[in-house]
């Protein structure tokens, strides 16, 4: 990921947090993989092995925190340099809460499944929104890993798709709920469900902020479109 140094311990550290990070990545990536097939199948077993990775998520995210920690202490890295260190501390958080949400849709499913709700509910358009997040968390990993601005701010108009699916979707359960009562209870967990995919399609475009952020120098967060095409061209 980083460009050469003068110092190729520097260099091999650099390299050996970047590993961690996509390692990480891809420990999510599964998490979120398994939440998406038991949503998809309404299978318990898929929901538990999402559960299970959960710790270890949360202990890559301090491990490299650590790495991070002492490569500052111990180096004094300035500027693109720090960037990218703190650039792969915030996508360390990111990814974490990516496992939290994750997470979140496997104890939803499992909710759903042990209260029989029923599975005429419009779970498909769900499952269709959670394959835009997961792909667009993949394109993020990806971008990072080459540090591709402009792949970023693709990253960043692909998110408003998630938003849409998002509230199309919300507009179809309130639809179903006043129906038939019976399925407020089960549209209110498939509502959060959605607010998870839609909370993991967030953090890939915090990502995506944060690889501009280390190539060109610039706070994008909270910025226009128009503002950041400006910043990468």
């Amino acid at each position: 990921m980083p460009d050469k140094h003068l110092s190729t311990q520097f260099d091999s550290e650099l390299t050996s947090v970047s590993s961690q990070v996509m390692e990480m990545g891809g420990l999510v990536e599964s998490q979120i993989r398994q939440a998406i097939y038991s949503l998809a199948q309404f299978s318990l077993e898929a929901t538990e092995q999402v559960s299970a990775n959960e710790s270890r998520v949360n202990a890559m995210e301090i491990e490299i925190d650590h790495a991070l920690s002492s490569i500052i202490a111990r180096r004094q890295p300035t500027a693109r340099d720090l960037r990218l260190l703190i650039a792969i501390s915030k996508t360390t958080a990111n990814l974490e809460r990516v496992g939290d949400e994750a997470e979140k849709i496997a104890r939803m499913v499992r909710s759903i499944i042990q209260s029989g709700a029923p599975r005429s509910l419009p779970s498909l358009e769900l499952r269709v929104a959670a394959d835009l997040a997961s792909g667009l968390l993949n394109k993020a990993l990806d971008a990072f890993a080459r540090l591709d601005v402009n792949a970023a701010v693709a990253i960043l108009k692909e998110d408003d798709l998630i938003d849409q699916e998002f509230d199309g979707f919300v507009r179809k359960l309130v639809t179903y709920m006043m129906e038939d009562p019976r399925t407020i209870s089960p549209s209110l967990d498939l509502l959060f469900l959605a607010k998870a995919i839609e909370r993991i399609g967030d953090h890939s475009k915090n990502i995506a902020e944060f690889i501009i952020y280390v190539v060109k120098g610039e706070d994008v967060r909270h910025s226009t479109m128009e503002k950041i095409e400006s910043v990468v061209r």
